[in-house]
């Protein structure tokens, strides 16, 4: 379903709403015709002719009239109940004549004192009569003066003559507070009920006479609908304004679910497609990286063991009998043989941490004394390389929890890094300080740095990143995930701070495992045990 559909349903919903509403408004008015109608049901059964002939007094009125109007009479929304002849035979001798009906005695006398509004309802049945007469074909007629009388025509249809008019004056106060106000809670209810809002309105003096709220002040800008009464109340009629009715309600808080749902169907959608893209992506580079990945290795296996092969081809020969040259070629097979160990192991490290196969044999090491001792293993090398180093152990150091052969690759492998990727300025800082519950370990170079948008990717396999000096260099995109992973094996943390053009320094984290020498009770010596023969030197 989409937005348009969905916006569809709602206007639906709001639009039957509002036509189930009008729809009681217009059943509201007829039951109010309904109503005048309801105690006047022996007047329309009532036999004209005969009851005709009766009408020269008060007196001599037909007994089926009489109880027609004495059932009428019964009805509290009418006050009083009157009746005038017409101009015909039997009554020419009482025309003008107004009787009114006594309700103790039930029956008709003349009427000496009545309201105006009797001869204006009389007036008024007699004017619509009289253009109707000719063309009437029914006994009777109901014939409204707007709210204050209800006249009913009394009719003989053969000879097209009035027999006399029955007025019926409206008790209004009954009509609006005892039925039409109740009615309309009943049919509507309240507008926080129902949603709409209903005036019943005197629209000649602008007047509302009841209404489904009435703290709500009537305004013509508020209406949204106008329902007039058919045939009867002709200066009043149903103003209504809509609000927000249970229905409404639902469907806009459907509406809305539905929004919300879609949008993030959608939201998800989209997501899964930038996932798809972005792992299609990683898993392109990855693919790429691993294909670059073989191509060197191979290469790189390739080359001492064609020096090993060469040398040792040569020494089966017999075609090397000099001492020195005899010496210088099982050099360079006993170096290419030690490179070619050291890839390898390298190799397995990697499968052996992916397949989580690496076991420790922690023990608490003092750093400072590890690293002193590792650095002088490379002096030589330092010397050679004309590298200076700043070595700076901020004392005392508390002991920390490590395997020493992991310790050893981990660092051996950040120090190769740093000369490695250190083309002019040959510099190397190692500090050890302690920060708080952690000793911390800082090797730092002056080399060509790391760009800020590759620094989050330098610690996954495969990883190098591409440049002029990268590209020279011999390497593989392991060395730094196999520190990660020594690291984190021993319950530490790495992180690098580098600029480009200015160095980098790579940061490793241990907890501190013991003070002057002894355990912390904090942190417990974990033995396990151990599947190592000999360190792996990562280089």
């Amino acid at each position: 379903m989409n937005v348009y559909s969905l916006y569809a349903l709602h206007d639906n919903t709001v639009q039957n709403s509002v036509e189930k509403q009008k729809r009681k408004m217009l059943e509201y008015t007829n039951q109010v015709r309904s109503r005048f109608r309801s105690s006047l049901g022996d007047l329309w059964q009532l036999d004209v002719q005969k009851a005709g002939k009766s009408l020269s007094s008060p007196s001599n009125v037909s007994v089926d009239l009489v109880q027609a109007i004495t059932e009428a009479s019964k009805d509290s929304l009418f006050s009083e109940i009157y009746f005038s002849p017409a101009n015909c035979d039997a009554c020419a001798q009482v025309k003008g004549n107004i009787w009114v009906f006594n309700r103790g005695s039930l029956q008709f006398e003349e009427a000496r004192n009545y309201d105006r509004l009797v001869e204006n309802g009389i007036a008024i049945a007699e004017t619509r009569m009289d253009a109707l007469i000719s063309d009437y074909r029914w006994n009777t007629r109901v014939i409204f003066d707007t709210h204050n009388s209800m006249t009913i025509a009394l009719i003989n249809p053969e000879r097209e003559q009035i027999i006399g008019y029955i007025i019926f004056v409206i008790n209004q106060d009954y009509l609006i507070n005892r039925y039409m106000g109740p009615k309309l809670i009943e049919t509507f209810g309240t507008g926080a009920e129902s949603g709409i809002i209903i005036w019943l309105h005197n629209w000649t003096k602008n007047e509302v006479l009841t209404t489904t709220d009435p703290e709500l002040t009537y305004s013509y800008q508020k209406v949204d609908f106008i329902q007039n009464f058919p045939d009867l109340l002709n200066d009043w009629n149903l103003k209504a304004a809509f609000t927000t009715n249970p229905d409404i309600a639902a469907s806009r808080a459907s509406l809305t679910r539905n929004l919300f749902v879609l949008g993030g169907a959608v939201l998800l959608l989209l997501s899964a497609l930038t996932f798809i893209l972005y792992t299609a992506q990683r898993e392109r580079a990855l693919a790429q990286r691993q294909t670059l990945f073989l191509a060197n290795v191979t290469h790189e296996l390739q080359t001492p063991l064609s020096v090993i092969l060469a040398a040792g081809e040569n020494l089966s020969d017999g075609r090397v009998t000099d001492p020195d040259r005899l010496r210088s070629y099982g050099s360079y097979i006993y170096q290419e043989s030690i490179r070619l160990r050291t890839m390898i192991e390298r190799l397995l490290d990697v499968a052996r941490s992916d397949a989580k196969e690496v076991k420790t044999q922690r023990k608490v090491i003092n750093l400072p004394d590890f690293i002193r001792q590792l650095l002088d293993e490379k002096r030589s090398l330092f010397e050679s390389l004309q590298i200076t180093l700043h070595f700076d152990a901020r004392e005392p150091i508390p002991g920390i929890l490590a395997d020493p052969d992991d310790l050893h690759s981990a660092v051996n492998n950040l120090i190769e890094n740093a000369i490695k990727y250190s083309p002019e300025e040959k510099y190397l800082g190692v500090r050890i300080f302690r920060r708080k519950n952690n000793v911390r370990l800082e090797v730092e170079d002056h080399g060509i740095g790391i760009p800020k948008n590759h620094q989050k990717y330098i610690f996954n396999k495969f990883f190098r990143v591409e440049d002029s000096l990268t590209a020279r260099t011999k390497g593989h995109g392991l060395g730094l995930s196999i520190v990660k992973d020594l690291v984190q094996r021993n319950e530490g943390s790495i992180r690098v701070n580098s600029t480009p053009g200015k160095g980098s320094v790579f940061i490793i984290t241990f907890p501190v495992a013991a003070e002057n020498g002894e355990i912390t009770e904090s942190t417990p010596n974990k033995k396990i045990i151990s599947n190592k023969q000999e360190p792996t030197h990562v280089s």
